[in-house]
């Protein structure tokens, strides 16, 4: 998967990451890395219910923005939690 980017704004001060996708991590490695200027400044991780969790991150980023970059990035993966539905009628 390619690397995508995300803007996040807040009390005027705008941030553009770029985040790269890891589909097959491995254990100790997050699936999403995320970068700021090409520094590294987060991971993240979802759970079985495909939230996703700080996995590590530097601590230059104030804790709301690592949310709302934990929020966009899971609107950018949407999960259909009805697809067995939709399977079941095929």
């Amino acid at each position: 998967m390619e690397n995508y980017t995300i803007t996040i704004s807040k009390d005027k001060e705008v941030h553009h990451f770029e985040v790269a996708e890891y589909p097959h991590h491995e254990d100790g490695r997050c699936k999403y890395r995320v970068f700021e200027e090409g520094m590294f400044v987060a991971s993240f991780e979802p759970d079985a219910g495909h939230i996703l969790h700080i996995c590590q991150s530097s601590a230059e980023l104030d804790e709301e923005i690592l949310h709302l970059l934990a929020d966009q990035i899971e609107a950018y993966h949407p999960h259909n939690i009805n697809s067995h539905i939709d399977n079941a009628d095929a």
